[in-house]
């Protein structure tokens, strides 16, 4: 069959869509957003083929996994497996890294394993192998009179019950073994888990070393170990020094000796090859002074934060004072250094005179006193409450590990070299520096034979992950800094290299974070998997990706209940010529977003200067004040660092004494210019369902306020609390606010049922019989932003927030629609629809990175006069974008490269648009000459 027939999809606003869409070719599907296109192309398509994967499992096995509804579709024939590279369902655990989700570090530590070269961590020479003679050397050279216990490790973190092994050693004359740290003798049962990991080692013998005497018994006894482990041996002191030997590796000058070198050693996820202190993150956590203390305040007045609210810590607090003789009436600020330090770290190994009080006594007595950040940090260490650890979060920070220099690998590990370089050196290059590094690498004849195989897969995927633009990636990048747009090019990498065929892959905007110079490289990505026989469908507005199909379906007219049809399909010919296409008629031009006629004038400067955070390069930096100002450039050159991780936080610092790390900089002038700072992102307006645009936006208030002054409320007594179904006074008691009860099927999805109480109005029956205008508060939770501005025409408070809602282009949204099924874009949106109802200063810094993720060209015009309007009222904007129909429309733009990672960091460009596409040098300007043609607009004042 050589296309995909779906028949009658009504999945959430599709209204009864019937398509064909070719098999084994690039598809995109676009349209406005909300129009219904992920539910076309992940709810249909997607969770057709996912759950049609799951049935053919056997019920025994699908009890074991989460098992997928079917979606609301008459019939989908000719649909082969699918796999879904979106954004959101992607690891997020610290101990992920570019290099383990792609597997390079697999590759990389197999690698190392077999042709490293260890060199003493020590002395720096290179390690060979130790002779039986130097061993008993080092044995006999522990000290007369020491008892020594020779082990040898058989097992080491495997696995199994080891009966057999342990019922021979005994047949064999043994008597203790040490199993898992503890002392066993062989003559009693010994039971294992099996599937838990064990480290067995056989006590070979115990010597007291006498000088001169025992050297013979010393050989035969390290001799016996190692021909029973296969070459490692420990020698172990009474006091616990231990002493490991290797018949392989060892320092002829220190005599460090190296354990196993196995691919596990260089695994910072195993204990084997982890740094003891960080445990393999690279990091640790400490308690920050800064985050416990509010030096304006005296202890009086609660300056010790974590103790505000605990009446035994604020006594213990006291007699510390009391013994100190510290002012408590006085701002923190004002004490010596000395008397800080006391208070935050301690007393240190002196017992000083504590009180406490008891039954209403005052009990005195003496002790150490660990100061608030050590109570904290043992505090932090010991509990096992999620809620106190997360509420003791708050005053921890991370820093990098003092041992291991987050290269969250033991000493050894990073002692081991190949082609001049740790395996930590290899990680902590760029993808595409690494890429270099390996194409370049000699080998000899031995080290091709054995590493050749390795080095090509490792190289294979190098070259993947730099054809889908994440070439400035590190390998040791860790998964929760990642973007989402960098995430699934990750995952995109990932199945070019598993190189399947016959696939049904659905993208979701994998252009996102990708500048239009890399653009190319993933459209050839993609259009590589379809000529491995795969079918790519993907979610984009993306103007070049989208020229790129060889079928394009454009789903609209509108959004939300306007939306679900199919308007136009086909090539992107056929698209430009259908008048009712929204999308058509932007890609012929029939529609466009003009270039403002005349470019604002800036009322000030905000500087920053001596930048250097991450890739940055001491970079000067000079953002224009009460205009709108586009910060470009490809990715990973230091935009996200330059204006979120330095300027925001450090505004933040001086206007809010916020506490978030700032980025590393010299000199931050201008802060007298602005009066707020608002970093208006894309993270979820709620984490749970009960969560609401209504509630967010504060318009959920004034309607409850509306209905508990009505007659029938007021009769009743109803208070505003009473129309929340989050207040059991209002809530159904049936389904306890949420609409739905869930069922469980054991082997089949869960089944969420309707409540049979408040068929899903999630309030109580009392509740709803008090009506506004013929409609319960139910029905206005249901109502889309539309419908509802209509409804509340004749409530001017309520109805100002409405079109600011509408204004944004969030109209087909309804008020009570869970935050869960919104999207970044759409979050963001009403995140800036709520600043837009605050009454303006005039002097607020709006920060926006990326403000177009899921916007069609519509949606993206209707942001710009968004933005437009918040600049018009004297504000400021700055936005990190890398929209062409943005930048071109910005007053002011900086360009940041020229490349990504070490190669970038520095401005290349600013300017006007019309001066940084004359630039050299500039990746954005080279495009922005394409989209701005030769006029030149005036500048223009503030309105």
């Amino acid at each position: 069959m050589d296309s995909i027939k779906i028949t009658g999809a009504r999945e959430h606003n599709l209204k009864d869509v019937s398509l064909r869409i070719p098999r084994r070719k690039l598809v995109v599907i676009t349209g406005i957003s909300g129009s219904g296109k992920s539910s076309l192309a992940f709810d249909t398509l997607f969770a057709e083929g996912q759950r049609r994967y799951m049935e053919s499992l056997s019920a025994y096995a699908r009890q074991f996994v989460e098992q997928i509804g079917k979606p609301d579709v008459d019939s989908i024939e000719g649909l082969s497996p699918s796999i879904s590279v979106d954004q959101k369902t992607f690891q997020r655990n610290p101990r992920s890294t570019v290099g383990t989700i792609t597997e390079i570090y697999d590759f990389l530590r197999l690698l190392y394993a077999r042709l490293g070269k260890p060199y003493c961590s020590n002395c720096g020479i290179e390690i060979s192998a130790q002779s039986l003679e130097r061993m008993t050397e080092r044995v006999a050279g522990l000290g007369a009179g020491e008892k020594v216990s020779i082990f040898s490790p058989i097992v080491q973190g495997r696995k199994g019950e080891y009966r057999k092994e342990l019922e021979e050693l005994q047949r064999e004359g043994f008597l203790k073994v040490r199993i898992d740290g503890e002392l066993r003798d062989l003559d009693e049962e010994i039971k294992l888990n099996k599937q838990k990991k064990h480290t067995i080692e056989l006590l070979v013998d115990v010597i007291v070393i006498r000088p001169g005497e025992v050297h013979g018994r010393i050989n035969e006894s390290l001799k016996l170990a190692l021909k029973r482990s296969g070459g490692v041996a420990k020698a172990e002191t009474a006091s616990g020094s231990v002493l490991s030997l290797s018949d392989k590796f060892a320092c002829p000058e220190c005599g460090m000796s190296y354990p196993e070198i196995s691919p596990r050693l260089f695994s910072f996820n195993s204990p084997y090859g982890s740094c003891p202190t960080c445990q393999g993150l690279g990091e640790t956590w400490f308690c920050d002074p800064e985050l416990l203390i509010d030096e304006e305040l005296s202890i009086d007045d609660g300056a010790i934060i974590p103790w505000r609210n605990s009446n035994y810590f604020r006594q213990l607090t006291e007699s510390v004072a009391e013994y100190y003789g510290i002012d408590t009436s006085v701002p923190f600020k004002k004490l010596s250094a000395k008397l800080k330090k006391t208070i935050v770290h301690g007393s240190g190994d002196e017992e000083i005179t504590l009180s406490k009080e008891r039954r209403g006594r005052a009990l005195k007595y003496k002790d150490t006193y660990a100061g608030v950040a050590g109570i904290i940090t043992e505090w932090y260490k010991e509990t096992d409450s999620p809620p106190v650890r997360e509420k003791l979060a708050q005053f921890m920070r991370t820093t990098e590990c003092p041992e291991c220099g987050g290269a969250r690998l033991k000493k050894e590990a990073l002692s081991i070299l190949f082609g001049e370089k740790s395996i930590y050196d290899v990680v902590t290059m760029s993808s595409e520096a690494c890429l270099d590094f390996f194409r370049s690498l000699s080998m000899t004849a031995r080290e091709r034979e054995i590493g050749d195989r390795i080095t090509k897969e490792i190289i294979s995927r190098l070259t993947f992950l730099t054809d889908v633009g994440l070439g400035y990636l590190t390998l040791d990048r860790s998964a929760p800094t990642l973007s989402g747009g960098e995430a699934q090019r990750i995952r995109l990498a990932t199945q070019v290299g598993s190189k399947l065929t016959g696939i049904t892959y659905v993208l979701d905007e994998p252009t996102i974070g990708l500048h239009r110079r890399d653009n190319g490289r993933l459209i050839e990505t993609l259009k590589s998997l379809r000529d491995g026989g795969n079918t790519i469908i993907v979610v984009e507005h993306d103007e070049e990706t989208i020229r790129s199909a060889d079928f394009i379906v454009d789903i609209g007219p509108g959004a939300g209940e306007k939306g679900g049809w199919i308007v136009a399909e086909g090539n992107v010919n056929e698209l430009i010529s259908h008048s009712e296409s929204l999308t058509g008629s932007y890609l012929s031009g029939r529609i466009t977003i003009p270039v403002p006629q005349a470019r604002r004038k800036p009322r000030g400067h905000i500087t920053i200067e001596g930048a250097s955070e991450h890739n940055l390069k001491y970079i000067e930096a000079s953002f224009p004040l009460g205009v709108f100002t586009c910060v470009t450039g490809v990715s990973g050159s230091g935009k996200s660092t330059l204006v979120i991780d330095t300027l925001y936080n450090a505004l933040g610092r001086k206007l809010y004494r916020s506490k978030d790390k700032v980025g590393k900089y010299e000199r931050l002038s201008g802060v007298g210019e602005i009066d707020k700072v608002i970093n208006v992102e894309q993270s979820p307006i709620g984490r749970t369902p009960r969560s609401n645009p209504a509630t967010y936006t504060g318009i959920f208030a004034p309607i409850r306020d509306l209905y508990s002054m009505l007659p029938q409320a007021n009769i009743r007594g109803y208070k505003p609390g009473r129309f929340s179904f989050n207040v059991r006074e209002g809530r159904c008691s049936v389904c306890l606010g949420h609409g739905v009860v869930k069922i469980e099927m054991h082997f089949l999805p869960d089944v969420y049922v309707t409540c049979e109480r408040c068929g899903g109005s999630r309030y109580n029956p009392e509740t709803l019989e008090v009506k506004y205008n013929d409609k319960s508060i139910a029905e206005v939770l249901d109502m889309t932003v539309n419908e509802a501005a209509e409804f509340f025409a004749n409530v001017p408070h309520i109805k100002s927030r409405l079109d600011v809602l509408v204004a944004v282009g969030l109209e087909y949204i309804r008020l009570g629609q869970p935050a869960t099924t919104l999207s970044g874009g759409e979050a963001q949106r009403i995140k800036l629809s709520k600043e837009l109802a605050r009454r303006s200063t005039g002097r607020t810094l709006y920060i926006l990175d990326e403000p177009t993720i899921g916007l069609h060209f519509d949606d993206v015009r209707k942001l710009l006069e968004v933005l437009d309007r918040l600049t018009d009222m004297g504000n400021s904007v700055i936005v990190i974008e890398h929209n062409l129909d943005v930048i071109k429309c910005a007053d002011h733009v900086m360009d940041m490269g020229p490349e990504g990672g070490d190669d970038g960091g520095r401005i290349v460009a600013r300017g006007t648009p019309e001066e940084v596409s004359a630039a050299e040098g500039s990746y954005t300007g080279l495009y922005l000459r394409e989209v701005l043609g030769r006029r030149k607009p005036r500048r223009r004042g503030i309105n």
